[in-house]
């Protein structure tokens, strides 16, 4: 999905993160001890950003230009002056905005499906500062790949992604629905969340690599690949340090059996 005439987008982490291609998660089977404030919140602020993008009409190309992570300018403004911390501002406030309403779905969709459970084993202020710091790393591992773009880069993929290494690592065995096509039909399939999560890391880091190789380092509009990358990794690592100590794994129910869907009604 492409920004369209709205925004210019550089890599806005369009529809790769609740579809691998051709599967789609639609449940955990992991449920919550304690009500997810947090990641409700989070998902609703993104939610009132997009509102407000829709409201400004034609100034929203200035919106994202000025509110989306420019890593050119980024580092322009460092090498101008190091003590001019406004430069970090784009850092968080390009985690919330967003470039149509699919990008927007498509993201709160996944955050919806894992935020609640790595909230629930973590604790609401420990969640809220995790969040932030994949996305932080997100932003700045995107950067270091192409440190020349010049095209805003936006989305909450990058934080979520972080959300989506720690829960491969804390609920391996969990189940995920997953919407699975295969040739002119859809299946229902209850695959293992170390499968569907490792599967779209592997997918990330080979359309990262393969991308960063054919453009020989210049930057084009798209997916933000190496965020998702640097997202995932900072989840699975940070993971270690915010977990609570009485976390536990949930143990996995029963596979739900293999469902064929009409594809006339998808």
């Amino acid at each position: 999905m492409a920004a369209g005439a709205q925004a210019p987008c550089f890599l806005n982490n369009k529809s790769q993160l609740p579809a691998i291609r051709s599967m789609f998660p639609l449940k955990d089977d992991i449920p919550a001890n304690r009500f997810p404030v947090v990641n409700i919140s989070l998902i609703a602020v993104n939610i009132l950003v997009f509102i407000y993008e829709i409201k400004v009409g034609s100034a929203l190309d200035d919106l994202i230009m000025n509110h989306g992570f420019v890593p050119a300018r980024f580092t322009w403004q460092q090498a101008e002056n190091i003590w001019d911390l406004s430069r970090f501002q784009p850092v968080l406030s390009s985690m919330f905005l967003h470039a149509g309403p699919f990008h927007l779905i498509s993201n709160m969709w996944m955050l919806w499906i894992f935020g609640d459970n790595i909230e629930d084993c973590m604790g609401h202020g420990r969640y809220l500062t995790f969040y932030l710091l994949c996305g932080v790393v997100s932003v700045f591992v995107q950067a270091m790949a192409w440190p020349d773009a010049r095209i805003p880069l936006i989305g909450a993929s990058g934080a979520i992604s972080g959300v989506l290494g720690a829960y491969f690592l804390t609920y391996p065995q969990a189940r995920v629905l997953t919407l699975v096509p295969i040739f002119i039909l859809f299946y229902l399939i209850d695959l293992p969340a170390y499968f569907f999560l490792g599967f779209w890391f592997v997918m990330q880091f080979m359309q990262g690599s393969a991308i960063l190789l054919a453009v020989g380092g210049e930057a084009e509009g798209g997916v933000a690949w190496w965020a998702h990358i640097g997202g995932f990794g900072a989840g699975a690592l940070l993971i270690h340090f915010f977990r609570s100590r009485d976390w536990r794994r949930i143990a996995s129910r029963p596979p739900i059996r293999l469902k064929r869907i009409r594809k006339d009604r998808w």
